[in-house]
């Protein structure tokens, strides 16, 4: 199969898509219902986000989606004479901001500098420059302006030289602390109050149930696994699944599935909520521009006429949403005995004989 989009026509694999929903998001971003598409191989995904949608709608203000920051990283590496001179260029980087502002600005008219961020090794010096983006997710107009800000600095500096344009300290598509503590892509938390009754009767289960399983397994049970600035079921999933319907960059669900889900039983009513530092999204460039893709956000209404930036943030906050209703689904599943199992064969059996 080949398909068309912005450069020359392109073989593609071909994985299975799905509309869910709708759920109801409302939030600092957006107030709507809202459908979401997801492109998976789990196909027991669908109905199990599907059931997590249906359960918002249930509830008065929906999924309550808050974006907290957004900025997208890249670290450079310089090496120094030695620490001294490295400090030295770090105390003198916080009088040259508005210099480097102006550089990255004329790097990319959508491109903003607002915080650099530092660690010194030995004579190592690792620069963490945070930007805004825009639309974009912002990984290629970050490195651009990283390039343009490193030249600058060796010119100016003495004592310091380039050694890369990544340091590693981005961090990109790998797991780590310092994206959650700092922030990489769009920082999401949604919440959502469930009744008592949509409770026992939609998810088959109990606050109480909710959230002593989510102590024990994504806290405690993490927290023995090892896991690096996260606790959660299964937040990958459903950000694949969207990163994949939209065109986004499929690696970074890496960092993008370190979040921390968190439930409270209050007097029997359930609060759940997820919260995901690292959504990394955009609805321009790069595999944006193939056709399906496109024809995705649109639907979504991501490609509307809106300030700079504003389409970015629906979509990160859709994507934060689906990630609760997956979540909130299987935890309800998994306080129940055998129903994770079995509704997975359940749908599996009817998938296979055409009654999806």
């Amino acid at each position: 199969m080949s398909v068309n989009g912005a450069g020359p026509e392109l073989d593609a694999a071909i994985v299975p898509l799905r509309w869910v929903g709708p759920a109801k998001i409302t939030g600092n971003v957006m107030d709507e219902l809202v459908e979401i598409p997801l492109a998976t191989y789990e196909s027991p995904l669908w109905p199990s986000v599907a059931r997590g949608a249906k359960v918002t709608r249930r509830c008065e203000r929906g999924i309550v989606a808050t974006l907290v920051d957004e900025r997208m990283t890249r670290s450079v590496l310089l090496e120094a004479d030695d620490a001294g001179t490295a400090l030295a260029t770090v105390r003198r980087l916080g009088d040259s901001l508005a210099d480097m502002r102006r550089i990255v600005s004329e790097s990319s008219r959508y491109a903003e500098l607002l915080e650099v961020h530092h660690q010194i090794a030995g004579n190592l010096l690792f620069l963490r420059f945070e930007f805004a983006t825009g639309d974009a997710s912002g990984h290629n107009m970050a490195t651009l302006a990283a390039d343009a800000l490193l030249a600058y600095i060796v010119r100016v500096f003495p004592g310091v030289r380039y050694e890369s344009v990544s340091g590693n300290l981005c961090t990109d598509k790998k797991a780590s602390a310092v994206n959650g503590i700092l922030g990489r892509g769009k920082n999401v938390v949604t919440e959502l109050l469930i009744p008592r009754a949509v409770v026992e009767n939609d998810l088959r289960t109990t606050a109480r149930r909710v959230a002593a399983l989510n102590v024990h397994k994504n806290l405690i049970g993490t927290s023995l696994a090892g896991g690096i600035r996260t606790a959660n079921a299964h937040y990958a999933n459903m950000l694949l699944a969207v990163y994949l319907a939209t065109g986004q960059d499929a690696a970074n669900i890496v960092e993008g599935s370190q979040g921390i889900t968190h439930a409270e039983d209050r007097d029997g009513d359930l609060y759940f909520s997820c919260t995901l530092p690292n959504v990394i999204v955009g609805t321009v460039g790069n595999g944006r521009g193939l056709d399906f893709a496109a024809a995705n956000l649109a639907r979504l209404g991501c490609r509307a006429e809106r300030p700079a930036g504003e389409n970015a943030r629906r979509l990160a906050v859709v994507t934060a949403a689906s990630v609760l209703c997956g979540e909130l689904s299987l935890m309800a599943a998994q306080t129940n005995a055998g129903e994770l199992m079995r509704t997975h064969l359940d749908f599996e059996r009817s998938s296979s004989d055409g009654e999806n």
